[in-house]
C-alpha cells in the first residue's frame, strides 16, 4: 500500500514537472526555511499557525493579550479613583476573553 501510494505521488509529481506547473513557485531556488523549532510542535499545529501567519492572520487570543497588557500598562498610570475602576472593569472583561479564547484554542486542538 505505501509503496503504491508513493509511486502514485513519484508520478503526480512527474506530470506537473513536465507541465511546467513546478516553475514559478514562491521561494524557488532558494533553500527550505528552518523549521527546528516545531520538531517537538505537533504538526498540523505547525502547519496551520505557518498557514496564519503567512496570510497575516492573528489569533484572537494574541490580540486580546496585547490589549490586556496595554490597559494594564494604562491602569498603573492612573490616579483618579472613578477612572481606576473603569479601567479595572475593563482589564476583567480583558482577562475573561483572554482565558476563553485560550481555553477554546486548548480544547479545538485536543
Amino acid at each position: 500500500m505505501i509503496r503504491a501510494f508513493r509511486n502514485l505521488i513519484e508520478r503526480q509529481l512527474a506530470k506537473a514537472q513536465a507541465e511546467g506547473q513546478l516553475q514559478g513557485l514562491a521561494g524557488q531556488g532558494k533553500p527550505l526555511p528552518d523549521r527546528s523549532g516545531e520538531a517537538h510542535v505537533d504538526a498540523g499545529l505547525a502547519v496551520g499557525m505557518r498557514i496564519m501567519a503567512q496570510a497575516g492572520v492573528v489569533p484572537e487570543e494574541f490580540t486580546l493579550k496585547e490589549q490586556l497588557a496595554a490597559a494594564r500598562k494604562g491602569y498603573a498610570a492612573l490616579t483618579d479613583a472613578a477612572a481606576r475602576k473603569a479601567a479595572m472593569a475593563r482589564i476583567s472583561d480583558l482577562e475573561m476573553r483572554y482565558n476563553m479564547a485560550r481555553d477554546a484554542r486548548k480544547s479545538f486542538f485536543r
